[in-house]
């Protein structure tokens, strides 16, 4: 009978270390992004290739919004792309111009998704991913929102959702706002705000997942191509690692089984764990983190960041 307990006891607690095992990868979207206030594009993709490095991050997904080679500030942008690959990195499609679903019709949607991946399947490091701009599925149109993803699969492309959603890059604009206009910043304070933010939200999506699927899956979190990133990622990194997660490759993270699961509802725009959760009864009000709120960020950037 002691055996049976002890071996009961066993598998528990390896039920337990499974459920509570946190796993996450990191994405980034509109590559190549504009410039901020801290460095220059090819400057910010040094600093950012060599904080990952020095992070021991094997492979993230950078999400590339194509138009943007065409901009002043995406001058050399292949270059820092092709930059991003050859240090491990993988490249999926996040549009030609960064277009609403809501706002446009499926055919010019889908005509934007097909500009931006028929540059990208001539790259090295090509994913067969998209990631949808401000990760708007459609908010109010079942049949837009079916007609896209059955598009997707034809066309054979992943919905590179994350999991994760936060507001890194609002920060980053209140930042580089201040930068500019040469306001004084404690810069340890903006790094411990960037991190505990991004911290928080990876926490906040975990527990909803454990409770709503009973596991935690492979995180994928929200990131996208900013001066902070290149600054505090490898802060960052060290404390999800202190906080007890792993840092994983993006293609691990699309192994996951949530990427088989495309939620009913239309409450996607905070991210697949979110919405899965939506479908078992949860109130949208409580699957958003209180930082994803501008005012929020305003507060805790003007109270603890700048210099008064």
């Amino acid at each position: 009978m002691r055996l049976v307990l002890i071996f009961l006891m066993t598998v528990l607690a390896g039920n337990a270390t499974a459920a509570e095992q946190k796993r996450i990868a990191l994405s980034f979207d509109d590559v190549p992004r504009h410039a901020g206030s801290f460095f220059t594009p090819d400057q910010r993709t040094v600093e950012l290739i060599a904080a990952l490095d020095r992070a021991g991050v094997e492979q993230d997904g950078f999400f590339v919004t194509t138009h943007n080679l065409q901009e002043p500030d995406g001058k050399g942008g292949e270059d820092r792309i092709n930059a991003y690959v050859a240090a491990g990195h993988v490249i999926g499609n996040h549009s030609d111009t960064h277009p609403w679903l809501s706002r446009t019709p499926v055919a010019d949607y889908l005509a934007d998704i097909d500009k931006a991946e028929e540059w990208l399947q001539r790259q090295p490091g090509h994913r067969p991913w998209f990631r949808y701009p401000y990760l708007d599925e459609s908010k109010n149109d079942v049949e837009k929102r079916d007609a896209v993803r059955a598009a997707l699969q034809q066309r054979g492309l992943l919905n590179a959702y994350v999991t994760i959603d936060n507001y890194d890059w609002y920060l980053d604009a209140l930042a580089s706002s201040a930068k500019a206009g040469q306001q004084p910043m404690d810069m340890a304070n903006l790094q411990s705000l960037y991190v505990e933010t991004l911290l928080q939200t990876a926490n906040f999506y975990n527990e909803i997942a454990v409770q709503a699927i009973g596991r935690s899956p492979v995180h994928v979190l929200l990131l996208h191509e900013t001066d902070l990133a290149a600054l505090f990622v490898d802060d960052l990194v060290a404390a999800l690692r202190k906080d007890g997660w792993e840092i994983v490759p993006i293609d691990e993270a699309y192994a996951d089984p949530i990427a088989l699961i495309e939620p009913d509802t239309l409450f996607l725009g905070s991210g697949r764990v979110a919405a899965i959760a939506n479908t078992k009864g949860w109130l949208p009000a409580d699957l958003v983190h209180p930082r994803t709120d501008e005012e929020v960020l305003d507060s805790l950037f003007t109270t603890n960041v700048l210099i008064q």
